[in-house]
């Protein structure tokens, strides 16, 4: 998979069927994703969206060490899985560096081992493993649940205009849903069931979005959307702990490790129900699943993460 003005392979271009007169191309490709290669397994990544914690978005660097990863292997063979550990803090003003090691290249699977280093020492650490296709007559899956449409949801921006809209919202809950609108995120939400910010009763750790990319993607490489996935992937994910526990302040919130399966085709920039639950929390830890369905029902990536939570041991106030 390869970046613009990046010789040697397919490009995350708009294969047939290209983007209505007027439509952009989702930022994703065009800068999130987009690799500068300097050497054969050696690429330079850039930040497009940095949290209000000054941290690097963890999907960003998910995302980008899977472009790295896909550059090093031929366009037949596509990722069924990785595996990641998040080990320092990045910095967001300064540029990453993804090294690539090709750890196994065999007749039907591939392992590439990519390392994230910023400042000289390692953040981020991935393997990914990639096959040729081959067909199976074993196959099952679980039942996708049975939600309302996107179109008959409200966005996540729509619904923080209408939480704003409450005169009795507290000052500084005010700024703080003023802030995340003012984010550039390059994904587009619509939550199924939004949880009532005004709410601190412990709530079921289960949450269920729309997500898509924003912008257009279209027929391309699997890889490219896989990619995209990745990055998706990570957004309000660990949050999915927090519900049972909203009566306490967050001091600290942070993954430690990353895993994702692709199981079947899909567009990154089509909408998919992210369906992200927590079966565990304790030990200032908490472990999420999620599975990401296509509309027709279809299970395309599964996915599982595990973090650091850290509370305060007071109760917050009412936000009201």
């Amino acid at each position: 998979m390869a970046a613009a003005g990046d010789g040697g392979g397919p490009g995350p271009g708009p294969g047939p069927g290209r983007p209505p007169p007027g439509d952009l191309r989702s930022v994703l490709i065009t800068s999130v994703l987009n690799l500068e290669r300097l050497e054969l397994d050696l690429f330079r990544g850039r930040h497009h969206w940095v949290p209000a914690t000054q941290r690097l978005f963890g999907g960003q660097i998910v995302g980008q060490a899977l472009v790295a990863a896909a550059r090093a292997v031929s366009r037949d063979e596509q990722v069924h899985s990785l595996h990641c550990y998040f080990v320092r803090a990045g910095d967001p003003k300064v540029p990453v560096l993804y090294e690539v090691e090709r750890t196994r290249t065999g007749k039907s699977f591939s392992v590439r081992s990519v390392k994230a280093i910023q400042h000289g020492k390692p953040i981020f650490t991935c393997q990914a493993s990639f096959q040729l296709s081959q067909g199976s007559p074993v196959q099952h899956q679980f039942t996708m649940p049975t939600v309302p449409p996107p179109e008959e949801l409200l966005t996540q921006e729509e619904l923080i205009q209408k939480f704003l809209q409450n005169p009795n919202l507290a000052e500084r809950y005010r700024k703080h849903l003023n802030k995340i609108q003012a984010e550039d995120v390059p994904i587009d939400i619509k939550p199924v069931n939004p949880p009532d910010i005004f709410c601190l009763e412990p709530q079921e750790p289960k949450q269920l979005f729309w997500v898509r990319a924003r912008g257009y993607i279209g027929e391309t490489d699997m890889k490219v959307h896989c990619c995209v996935a990745a990055y998706i992937s990570d957004y309000a994910f660990l949050g999915t702990a927090l519900l049972p526990h909203r009566q306490y302040h967050i001091k600290f919130l942070v993954s430690l490790d990353h895993s994702m399966w692709f199981h079947a085709p899909f567009r990154a920039d089509h909408w998919m129900l992210y369906e992200c639950e927590s079966p565990w929390a304790g030990g200032c830890r908490g472990l999420v699943q999620g599975r990401l369905w296509r509309r027709d029902g279809v299970l395309a990536v599964t996915c599982a993460q595990e973090g650091v939570i850290r509370v305060e041991q007071k109760p917050n106030q009412s936000k009201l």
